[in-house]
């Protein structure tokens, strides 16, 4: 059996060693005082917050104790002001990122096939003019965000619009 047909088969799964850990109520310790936070009439967005006011800045115990997901508590938290420096395939390319991301701001779009061809013209022209230049990182760049295309499209279950990206990747 091929590794194709063995994803389609059993898709892969990334399990976090707290995957299975209770969400019902969170407990931190702040200042040698234990502080329950009751789960259960708050969004998740309102945990998250919660317990980082509360002193707990540990990515990982926030999901562990809220049960979402580091990109989206990485993003609660980047969008309230607390956190800086978080970046994955999920949170936005519209922050600054590195001295690249200024460039690239609002260049990637897959809505339709049409918008990924628009997304990749525009970023073989930054390629081309990093190129130019001599700028391997800012190349680098480039395909970073065309690989970011190709897997946000993927699987957004947009198997064309990841192509484009794909095509381009194997180019370059």
């Amino acid at each position: 059996m091929t590794i194709e047909e063995l994803i389609q088969e059993q898709p892969l799964t990334f399990e976090l060693e707290y995957a299975d850990a209770p969400a019902e109520a969170a407990i931190v310790e702040h200042e040698g005082e234990e502080i329950a936070h009751s789960t259960e009439s708050r969004s998740k967005k309102e945990q998250i917050l919660a317990l980082y006011e509360a002193g707990n800045t540990d990515i990982a115990q926030i999901v562990r104790q809220v049960g979402a997901r580091p990109s989206y508590v990485a993003q609660v938290l980047q969008s309230a002001g607390y956190l800086t420096g978080y970046f994955d395939l999920y949170t936005t390319t519209g922050r600054e990122q590195n001295v690249y991301s200024r460039f690239f701001r609002n260049v990637l779009s897959f809505k339709t096939v049409e918008a990924a061809r628009e997304s990749v013209q525009k970023i073989d022209r930054l390629y081309n003019y990093f190129e130019r230049l001599g700028d391997r990182a800012g190349q680098h760049q480039a395909m970073v965000l065309a690989l970011t295309g190709k897997n946000r499209a993927r699987w957004s279950g947009k198997q064309q619009e990841s192509q484009v990206f794909g095509e381009w990747l194997a180019q370059h």
